[in-house]
């Protein structure tokens, strides 16, 4: 009985193992192509938050693809270093017509007055 289950045991051993790498020359698992990254992020207008949410990255065996990410990332970052220096450059614009504002002439004074608000008596 011992022999029995010893020749069974290595024919079910033989069958799995020719299924699985496949014998002759059809394949039996074929080769899957890679999962690519379809970057969705929009090449001719600014990145937005609807964009962010859609992007969708690759998962391979051990996670995400590093360059894939990187490939993301890298582009989220030159978008927002380009907002930063638009914001820095509209504040300094800002900054810049405040102070000019302030120090102008007052809009309520009266032509001909020694101080503000008050009136001279000619």
């Amino acid at each position: 009985m011992f022999w029995f289950l010893a020749v069974a045991m290595v024919v079910v051993v033989a069958a799995v193992t020719l299924a699985v790498i496949g014998g002759g020359d059809s394949e039996v698992l074929p080769e899957v192509a890679p999962e690519q990254l379809v970057d969705p992020l929009p090449a001719h207008r600014p990145v937005g938050r609807a964009d962010i949410e859609a992007v969708r990255l690759p998962v391979a065996a051990r996670g995400y693809r590093m360059a894939d990410v990187d490939d993301v990332l890298g582009r989220l970052a030159a978008e927002l270093a380009e907002r930063d220096a638009r914001i820095a450059e509209l504040e300094a614009a800002l900054a810049g017509a405040q102070a000019t504002a302030v120090g102008g002439p007052d809009l309520f004074d009266k032509p001909g007055a020694d101080r503000p608000g008050e009136e001279t008596d000619r």
